[in-house]
């Protein structure tokens, strides 16, 4: 996801993808502990690099409101 659409949404909507990207990481893990690799090996990569980026998003607006 661009760093663009992230900062479109609101602090609720990034809260939600924010949570939803972690439980992705998450299931992606669990499945790769037991073996069961069906998805893209990139995608962890890829969830990883979104979860940043929601993260310096709202630590953006929380240094806007304070500064």
């Amino acid at each position: 996801m661009k760093a663009t659409k992230l900062r479109e949404q609101t602090d609720d909507e990034l809260r939600h993808v924010f949570e939803e990207t972690q439980r992705g990481i998450f299931e992606f893990r669990a499945k790769r502990g037991i073996g069961e690799t069906t998805e893209h090996p990139l995608r962890i990569r890829n969830l990883k690099r979104d979860l940043a980026r929601i993260k310096t998003v709202m630590k953006e607006r929380r240094l806007s409101e304070h500064g």
